[in-house]
């Protein structure tokens, strides 16, 4: 029993600090939107930065599963956790089909529940 409580909040840290990475992921896209309409590297630098941004929410659900299962917290994170990872599914077909009437406003969107996940894990 001991060892559960030890390992919980190594665990919420871990998630917290998953959160905190995908919220910068994100955040870099859309400077790296920026680039990519401003600067030759943009193209290089956005399509690196996505796939960095789908490892982070990879990661964010690898933490949220740690932190539920053997750490004993709530199972809810790994629901956030899951949706995430498939609104980062969604950003990247519309993203590699080039439609940015729907590419950038899911970019704002997931930027804002990253916030959102982040500012729930006080």
């Amino acid at each position: 029993m001991a060892t559960t409580r030890a390992t919980a909040p190594r665990h919420g840290t871990f998630l917290r600090a998953a959160i905190a990475l995908q919220t910068l992921t994100v955040f870099a896209q859309a400077v790296s939107a920026g680039l990519l309409l401003t600067a030759s590297y943009g193209e290089t630098a956005h399509s690196v930065g996505a796939r960095v941004m789908y490892a982070a929410s990879m990661l964010y659900v690898l933490a949220a599963v740690l932190a539920w299962k053997p750490g004993g917290g709530s199972p809810r994170p790994v629901l956030y956790a899951s949706g995430f990872l498939v609104l980062a599914s969604v950003q990247v077909v519309v993203g590699i089909a080039h439609l940015p009437a729907v590419h950038l406003p899911l970019g704002v969107l997931m930027f804002g529940l990253s916030l959102l996940a982040l500012a729930g894990r006080r």
